[in-house]
């Protein structure tokens, strides 16, 4: 059974971070998937993050279900929480925030899926123009960070926005996101603060996008 007062000091003091982001029984619940998250060796699926946890037999699994479904919680809260946890953490003062954005497909089944619709697939070995999978696809802006047991920069993922047929343009959409976190975008520049500045890696039409005003007016 999760018992906070056996967490590891890191751990609990990274949680107590997004405890303002939800109420106080979505605290517990949210606290309980993390640690059931890090503590489970295979699969992390909802129920599996509860066994992780040793919750499995003292909550119903609806409890981590309506977590998702119905609490009142913001995801870009979380996220914006997230990216002064990265910057303060993992990056030495005076670094620039590198900042990327791409968009990510994940592939699904079936017909009703909310959001999923045929979409371009790099991942998709085949012809050109062949290159297409059924799927959700999200904007996604991540954090390039250096860590230790790296021998390469890695990504962290900070904040997404899905992108729906025939709704907002994936470049507006990373428009949207950028603001929201503080890290502004323009002409294929992000920044985190008025002192740190850095230009971002993105896949070349945000940024050509970008730079020719694809963006809407008023944004950073």
């Amino acid at each position: 059974m999760l018992q906070w007062q056996t967490l590891p000091a890191s751990l609990a003091g990274m949680l107590l971070a997004f405890r303002w982001c939800f109420t106080e029984p979505s605290f517990r619940t949210f606290a309980a998937l993390v640690v059931g998250m890090v503590a489970r060796p295979g699969r992390r699926t909802v129920c599996g993050m509860l066994v992780g946890a040793g919750l499995s037999r003292l909550w119903h699994h609806s409890r981590a279900h309506w977590f998702f479904s119905h609490a009142r919680w913001s995801a870009e809260q979380v996220g914006l929480v997230l990216v002064g946890l990265i910057v303060t953490g993992l990056l030495p003062a005076g670094v620039p925030v590198l900042v990327a954005v791409d968009d990510t497909l994940l592939r699904r089944s079936g017909r009703k899926v909310a959001g999923a619709a045929w979409c371009y697939d790099g991942a998709r070995k085949g012809p050109k123009g062949g290159q297409t999978s059924w799927g959700t696809c999200f904007v996604v802006v991540g954090i390039v960070v250096t860590l230790p047991m790296c021998d390469r920069p890695v990504c962290l993922p900070v904040l997404a926005r899905l992108w729906r047929p025939k709704g907002t343009p994936k470049t507006v959409l990373a428009c949207h996101i950028s603001p929201r976190s503080r890290l502004g975008y323009r002409t294929g520049r992000c920044t985190w603060s008025r002192t740190r500045t850095t230009p971002a890696r993105t896949v070349p039409r945000y940024a050509r996008d970008a730079a020719s005003g694809a963006c809407p007016p008023g944004l950073p």
